[in-house]
């Protein structure tokens, strides 16, 4: 099964400017999760804001989990996509403790079961003991985790990352990106990840779609899936 299909899919951010991406096409399958590589300019984050809802294409069409979400005659808005985003810098609220940040995407839950829905998240990302602190109490590789948490937490039907690793130093790098895998895979995830490391799809991602090369133009790369226990 299909979560996420695009087809044609054609952007510029101005319609005298050449195509940043032209004629895309992609189908993600359920607990998937697809590396998207590309040098800067190459239009990988863009495809990610097209997916979300955060820019319009010039023409093609994007469901997610059978619902046309875009298209010459459809724009549903980002907020009713069912999509989840990890953002670079991670985007948490500085002012909110770790609590109010996974609570803060859960305004559509019932209440009595957002008290539930936090404890799930926060032992998923084994992080139950921080439910207190504010984000400058946590480490970079902790604040990642609350970010993914957060992202998480209103059952999105796909999670779109974006140079989730970028801000990791070398050492710290390995080991976050092995913990953030094994809690995509547990959670049983759909994922489409942005990067410019090849490293970072060849640890976990099923394929890997490459961006902005004339010669190799949305090329799909024989699978690399690796297990993760």
């Amino acid at each position: 099964m299909s979560i996420v299909d695009i087809e044609g899919l054609t952007f510029s951010f101005s319609r005298k400017e050449a195509p940043v991406i032209k004629d895309f096409s992609l189908s993600v399958g359920k607990g998937e999760l697809v590396g998207i590589l590309g040098q800067s300019g190459s239009g990988k984050s863009t495809l990610l804001r097209l997916i979300s809802g955060l820019e319009t294409p010039l023409s093609g069409t994007i469901s997610i989990a059978g619902t046309t979400v875009v298209s010459n005659h459809v724009f549903i808005q980002p907020e009713n996509r069912g999509v989840g985003m990890v953002f670079q810098d991670y985007a948490l609220f500085p002012h909110m403790t770790v609590k109010e940040n996974i609570l803060f995407g859960l305004s559509k839950m019932p209440r009595k079961d957002r008290k539930q829905r936090v404890d799930e998240m926060l032992e998923l990302v084994q992080m139950e003991k921080f439910e207190k602190r504010f984000p400058h109490e946590l480490s970079g590789g902790q604040q990642q985790r609350i970010a993914l948490a957060r992202a998480l937490a209103p059952k999105p039907k796909v999670l779109l990352m974006d140079e989730p690793f970028s801000n990791l130093d070398a050492d710290l790098k390995e080991s976050i990106r092995e913990e953030l895998f094994n809690i995509l895979r547990k959670a049983d995830m759909t994922c489409i990840m942005v990067t410019h490391d090849r490293n970072d799809v060849e640890a976990a991602c099923d394929y890997s779609i490459v961006m902005g090369q004339a010669d190799v133009k949305n090329h799909i790369s024989p699978k690399k899936f690796q297990s993760i226990k």
